[in-house]
């Protein structure tokens, strides 16, 4: 199970997404990946006017910007039996 942080190159609420997430990393237990949404046009079509959003891979939830460092550990806390759900 892991994260992914939907987000691309040169966005810079994404590099504030990466380092609240850089910050509250003590509390992910899986691993959380970045994906360039410029690598896919569906990805585009998704998340284009979005991003940064992670995605928890496990259930599907996702935490769409604008978010802070209380509201990234409330999500957190709330999905962390999501894995054990399915």
């Amino acid at each position: 199970m892991s994260f992914t942080l939907f987000g691309t190159e040169g966005c810079h609420l994404c590099d504030i997404a990466e380092q609240l997430i850089l910050q509250s990393a003590g509390h992910f237990a899986e691993p959380v990946w970045q994906q360039d949404i410029a690598e896919d046009e569906r990805l585009v079509e998704n998340y284009g006017i979005h991003i940064p959003v992670l995605r928890h891979d496990a259930c599907g939830s996702e935490l769409s910007w604008p978010f802070n460092g209380a509201q990234l550990l409330e999500w957190l806390t709330q999905h962390q039996s999501c894995k054990e759900d399915l």
